[in-house]
This record gives structure tokens, C-alpha cells and sequence, in this order.
């Protein structure tokens, strides 16, 4: 296929259905995405692969795969649009303060103290500003983030790197184990399962649960359980009920305040490992309303979380901490 010279220069909303398709793998599912009839995105595509004299899909194939040159031709073309979308939201945000909508999306670890002072915060410092917040699991966050669906996210960092999204590192939180305070036998013989204090767990759908699973299997530990849920609250409470062992984060054990004389947190024994929080943004979500964003979670969690439980446990102070 040549390049056909006598057509117009590419056009941004040619690129941008070309991106859509190559994620979604499907027209209509681009479709519903972005708003446009399928014939309207087949002509774009259409017309794309005509001005570029390459094939840039197997039209052969369901769903939608590149060819290799689409594949370039893809690699290149994420870079470019993260630039232009920026570029295009700074240019019509102006400052913080004149931001008129932003959707807002944080795991439920935050939501108790950090997220509550962080509302307020930016509800001062952008009085022209509608804020919509959603609570949810980090997996569905960065979903509705790639979806369109918020503009930022707090959430543990995507174990994919996705070229349609920005991350900024927020926070190590290193797993932690969580017994009674009056737990019988010694922390090793607990995790290792030597007694009879069973193992209570996340739900195995959340990212949290599969890092601990994963984790536990490349050490050789098979943790029997007999119970799981969701909600680290409930967890905490079970703990503290003398009804088993967990292991969670500080973050985490930070938002148990109610259980906390009834609990004891130690190190992870042996190799230890953490999970990573970051500030997941859209391109086009303004830069200076991230900046303004970042500053104010790094201050709130620094206050409210890391202080008050490396005093408690000084042991996290290398290993609990911001990310640079």
C-alpha cells in the first residue's frame, strides 16, 4: 500500500480511534467508547492506513491485532498523544483554581482520614471546581482511569505499565504480620503454620491478596485459612477476637485504630515485601491539578500514617516510607 499524497495531514481524531482500537481489539467496543458510529471509525481507520500507504491492522483477524508496522506505528503514537493531551489540558485548565470538574478515584485504604482532609483541602484551594470521589479496589479504579471514567486515582501501583495512563509513586507500604495480642507460640512457628492459629486472608480478587499469595509461594509457605474477606476492618476485628493471624500493611493497620490494644504488628519474617501506592492519572488530566494533588496526599499520609506508627514500631522507619 503507497501513501496517497493527495490527502489531508493526519488527523488527531484519526490517531486517537486508531489508539482506542488498538487497546480494545474490536470496533464496536471503540465504538462504545468513544461515542462514534463504527462506520464513522472504520473511515478514520480506513483513511489512516491510506495516508500511511501501510496496513496498520490484520483485517483478517477478531479481535483487531496489529501488524508488526501497527505495532510501531502504536509506539510512537501513545508518546505523541500523552504530549498533545497535556499540552491540551494545560493550555485550557489554567491554574487550580480555575478547574471547573474532577473525578477523583481512591482504594479504601484512604478513606477514613486521608481522603476525608484531602476533600476539604481541595474543595478550598479549587472553589470553582465540581468533585465527584469513588471508593473502590484498585483493579476497577484503573479501570475506569483507562475507561475515561475518572480523571485521577490513589491505588496500588498497576503490576502492567499502560501507555494510556501516568503514575507517580506515592508510597512503599511493606506487608506486616497482625496477631492477638495474646498469641500463643513463637511469629515464625505462626506464619509457618506450626500451630493452630489459622490464617485469615483478602479476598483472592483483590491485587493485595494475589501479592500476598504470590509471595507466600515463592517462600514455600503453605498458609491454611478458613476465612477471607474484602474488608481489612473485619480482618482487624477477627484478629483482635483471637480468631487468627493476617497479614496486612501499615497503611492498613493504621485505619484499625478500635482494635489496635487487642493486635500486635511485626516484620514479615525472613525476606520482606511490600506494595507500592501511586497517583495513577489520565494524560489530559492537568498537570498543575496533579502537583496540587500529590503534595497534599504525601502531607496527609506523612502526618496521619507514617509518624504516629513509627512511633508505635520504629522497626518501619526504613522501609515505611514516601517514594520519590
Amino acid at each position: 500500500m503507497r501513501p496517497n499524497s493527495t490527502r489531508k495531514d493526519l488527523s488527531l481524531k484519526g490517531l486517537e480511534l486508531f489508539q482506542i482500537c488498538a487497546r480494545k481489539g474490536s470496533l464496536q467496543d471503540a465504538a462504545d467508547e468513544s461515542g462514534l458510529a463504527v462506520s464513522t471509525i472504520s473511515h478514520h481507520l480506513r483513511s489512516l492506513e491510506e495516508h500511511l500507504g501501510v496496513e496498520l491492522f490484520n483485517h483478517n483477524r477478531k479481535p483487531m491485532v496489529l501488524t508488526p508496522k501497527g505495532k510501531v506505528f502504536l509506539r510512537n503514537i501513545d508518546d505523541a498523544l500523552r504530549t498533545i493531551r497535556r499540552a491540551k489540558a494545560e493550555a485550557s485548565a489554567g491554574g487550580v483554581t480555575e478547574a471547573s470538574s474532577l473525578r477523583i478515584g481512591t482504594i479504601e485504604d484512604l478513606d477514613s482520614d486521608i481522603v476525608p482532609e484531602l476533600a476539604v483541602y481541595l474543595s478550598r484551594s479549587m472553589p470553582r471546581c465540581d468533585f465527584h470521589y469513588h471508593t473502590d479496589t484498585s483493579h476497577t479504579l484503573i479501570e475506569m482511569l483507562r475507561n475515561r471514567q475518572l480523571d485521577l486515582g490513589i491505588t496500588a501501583s498497576p503490576s502492567e505499565r499502560y501507555a494510556d495512563l501516568l503514575e507517580r509513586p506515592l508510597l512503599r507500604d511493606p506487608f506486616v504480620v497482625v496477631l492477638p495480642r495474646r498469641a500463643d507460640g513463637s511469629l515464625r512457628d505462626i506464619v509457618e503454620g506450626r500451630t493452630k492459629l489459622p490464617f485469615l486472608r483478602f479476598s483472592s480478587n483483590l491485587i493485595i491478596a494475589r501479592q500476598i499469595e504470590a509471595h507466600l509461594r515463592r517462600i514455600g509457605i503453605n498458609a491454611s485459612h478458613s476465612f477471607e474477606c474484602s474488608n481489612n476492618q473485619t480482618l482487624m476485628a477477627m484478629v483482635a477476637a483471637e480468631a487468627g493471624w493476617t497479614i496486612t500493611t501499615p497503611l492498613l493497620f493504621a485505619r484499625a485504630k478500635r482494635f489496635q490494644s487487642r493486635l500486635s504488628m511485626h516484620a514479615f519474617p525472613g525476606k520482606s515485601f511490600a506494595r507500592e501506592l501511586a497517583l495513577v492519572t489520565t494524560p489530559d488530566c492537568s498537570r498543575s491539578v496533579v502537583d496540587l494533588i500529590d503534595a497534599k496526599a504525601r502531607s496527609l499520609i506523612e502526618e496521619d500514617a507514617i509518624r504516629p506508627l513509627i512511633g508505635i514500631a520504629p522497626w518501619l522507619k526504613d522501609d515505611f516510607v514516601l517514594r520519590s
